[in-house]
């Protein structure tokens, strides 16, 4: 088993292929040559058989005339009446003819050099069946009785060997071999051609690999053409390698755009500290410009407990936390989660306005992950919409899903990066200077999708609105959505 182990690929798909071919040519051949013996000997020992009982009525008819006559030795005129019966049957079947009588004394035997088979004979008439049958390896014997004056006298026997059965499967066996040669022969080349194709394209995709190892998703994607399953391979490691190259790339923008995110803050934090400190120290402390710094301060602290949240919530992402699932009313959600950005929405002079649904709007999900979703389209909301302006809150059904949706009046998304700022570490291009590291859309619909539902902007209206889209799960015992109570657009 170690050295098989060790054997390369070629050489095992090649002796697979011959043991293969092998083993099916072997049990072929036990499969067709035994049975085709057996049934060319019945089929010799059956025309013998045939032929030897079509011709019993001419000797019961030539030996009842011989024993009639009234010239000679009745024996004599028996034997001169069979003669030329017992040598046509001998022409007819290649077989030893032999007339007995039931003494047994032979009466013809067109084999006179043979010995009379005395024994076989008796046992032929102790056996009292008819037409008897014996059968050797290398021998076939048919026997009848032959009737006169309704009586049993005389002993009709064919003995017939089989060497012509012997011979045409010897000849079959024979033929069966050169054809299994050939075809070993045949799966040997093509077997070898094969292999050696196999391997060759299996070194170029292992090598495709090393180089990927040692240079990194850079290196030369590698290529095979063919449709089948090694050329699936390749494609599939070629595209494998795109996505590391693509995730390469986001990391080090995330890398980046993150060590800007933090350092921004961080040194905005540690100036106005300073500079607080420093007044302090100084004993000239201006209330009005400590209570813009503390603002500035919150305002960045603000920007890192965001920026820890969406680390956070990817991390959880890619840990696969189970969610749960289970009626969540989205209106109340809704309320709950824009009185958290009250105070934001009030310093940025912007009016957050729930519109309240006509009845209760539940959906299936997570409460946890959806609040988090609102949380995120609410934060990118008031981020880009201008001041003096609202932004809509709505939850409401439509068709067989309830929907929460967040509308602001912004600067809005450009058609070519509707679904670009849905990938992670990715952010349009209109963010007006705001800061962010592109992870809250993409964590947003991650959320959703893993919830059953989807998220999506909106190709309609002025600014940006988002749309999640969730199950509809009424709780237990509550009736279903009332008609009025369902969007239509």
């Amino acid at each position: 088993m170690k050295g098989w182990r060790g054997t390369g690929l070629r050489a095992r798909l090649l002796l697979a292929l011959l043991v293969t071919s092998a083993v099916t040519l072997l049990t072929a051949s036990l499969a067709l040559l035994s049975p085709l013996q057996n049934r060319l000997r019945d089929q010799s020992v059956g025309n013998l058989q045939a032929a030897l009982l079509s011709a019993r009525p001419q000797f019961e008819a030539a030996l009842a005339k011989a024993e009639r006559s009234p010239d000679g030795d009745t024996t004599i005129a028996a034997t001169l009446a069979v003669l030329p019966l017992a040598t046509k049957l001998h022409q007819r079947t290649g077989a030893r003819v032999l007339v007995a009588d039931v003494i047994p004394r032979p009466l013809y035997d067109t084999d006179n050099d043979a010995r009379f088979p005395e024994l076989e004979i008796l046992h032929v008439l102790r056996e009292n069946t008819y037409p008897y049958r014996h059968l050797t390896d290398d021998e076939a014997t048919v026997a009848a009785r032959i009737f006169v004056r309704q009586r049993a006298e005389y002993l009709l026997v064919a003995k017939k060997p089989l060497t012509d059965v012997t011979a045409a499967v010897d000849q079959v066996r024979n033929a069966f071999l050169a054809a299994a040669l050939a075809g070993l022969a045949a799966a040997l080349v093509l077997g070898t051609a094969l292999a050696t194709t196999l391997t060759r394209r299996i070194g170029r995709l292992r090598s495709a690999v090393r180089r990927i190892t040692q240079e990194g998703p850079n290196a030369p994607e590698p290529r095979d053409a063919t449709r089948d399953e090694i050329g699936d391979l390749a494609r599939a490691f070629a595209a494998m390698q795109e996505a590391l190259r693509r995730q390469e790339g986001a990391r080090r923008a995330f890398v980046a755009t993150a060590s800007h995110e933090l350092r921004t803050p961080l040194t905005s934090l540690q100036w106005t500290l300073e500079m607080l400190e420093e007044d302090l120290h100084e004993g000239r402390l201006d209330v009005d410009d400590a209570q813009r710094q503390v603002a500035f301060a919150r305002g960045e602290l603000r920007r890192l407990g965001r920026l820890a949240s969406e680390l956070l919530d990817l991390s959880r992402l890619d840990a696969d936390v189970e969610l749960r699932s289970e009626p969540v009313e989205l209106g109340e959600t809704a309320r709950a989660v824009a009185a958290e950005f009250e105070v934001r929405a009030h310093d940025g002079d912007v009016t957050l306005e729930v519109m309240p649904p006509l009845g209760p709007c539940w959906a299936r999900g997570d409460p946890g992950a959806i609040a988090r979703i609102a949380r995120i389209l609410l934060d990118n909301a008031l981020r880009f919409a201008p001041p003096g302006d609202a932004v809509r809150v709505i939850a409401a059904y439509h068709g067989d899903h309830a929907t929460l949706e967040v509308a602001d009046h912004g600067p809005g998304v450009p058609p070519d990066e509707r679904e670009l700022i849905f990938e992670r570490f990715r952010r349009g291009t209109a963010t007006g200077g705001e800061g962010g590291v592109g992870l809250g859309l993409a964590i947003g619909r991650e959320l959703a999708e893993r919830q059953g539902g989807t998220l999506e902007l909106a190709p309609d209206g002025p600014g940006a609105r988002f749309v999640l889209r969730l199950p509809i799960e009424m709780p237990a015992g509550s009736a279903p959505p009332e008609p009025d109570a369902v969007a239509t657009s």
